[in-house]
């Protein structure tokens, strides 16, 4: 006979649960609040109060979830990235699997999914290269660029087993220049054409000094 009783599983205990699951639902608004805020009046004059006046929370549980608003700031970027590195690695594994070897074959289908990802969620794009960031965010981001680099560096390699570290600075460059000219945009259709036209260029890149004939 069914029963329309919840009956927590063994070795659970249900209000603990309960409490987790508030505690969840709040770190996902303030986190939700603060987008929509920071994208709106920009990290600097961005507020608590109205981060947890939206949220619909108290600014203790935004301090019991975050050491304040540079740490909501830097967690919505931790994310973003966290969402694009998955799109990378996603767009460069179906390639592989479908049998492609080409170091910049695979390159380029990682760098648009990266560019996608960025024009879907504009937004945060956006606040992240505006410069209205919290004091430090610029070394954050070139700490992130080099370990974007670092992974790039590991699909082209030279004949010595080495790695073609000028061939990486330079799509690593124009990558950064493509995300920050394509974000900026308003008009969605144009910044995919020009996003298009960008990784048309970029797959004629080469390095002669290591490009094997």
């Amino acid at each position: 006979m069914s029963s329309d009783i919840d009956v927590p599983p063994a070795g659970v205990d249900e209000p603990a649960q309960r409490t987790s699951d508030r505690g969840a639902a709040t770190r996902t608004a303030l986190l939700n609040a603060a987008r929509e805020v920071f994208c709106e009046a920009g990290f600097a004059q961005a507020a608590v109060t109205d981060i947890v006046a939206r949220a619909g929370a108290s600014v203790g549980s935004l301090y019991h979830h975050f050491n304040g608003k540079a740490d909501l700031y830097l967690t919505l970027f931790d994310e973003f990235q966290a969402r694009q590195q998955e799109r990378t690695r996603e767009a460069i594994t179906t390639v592989r699997d479908a049998g492609e070897t080409d170091p910049m074959r695979q390159f380029l289908a990682g760098a648009n999914a990266y560019l996608d990802g960025s024009l879907a969620e504009r937004d945060v794009a956006r606040l992240f290269i505006s410069g209205d960031g919290p004091p430090g965010f610029d070394r954050v981001m070139r700490r992130r660029l080099n370990r974007w680099a670092r992974r790039n560096a590991a699909l082209f390699h030279t004949e010595d087993g080495g790695v073609d570290e000028a061939l990486v600075i330079v799509l690593t460059g124009a990558m950064a220049g493509a995300v920050s000219e394509v974000v900026q945009g308003d008009d969605e259709d144009a910044s995919r054409r020009l996003a298009d036209e960008i990784m048309a260029i970029v797959a004629t890149i080469r390095n002669p000094r290591t490009e094997q004939r």
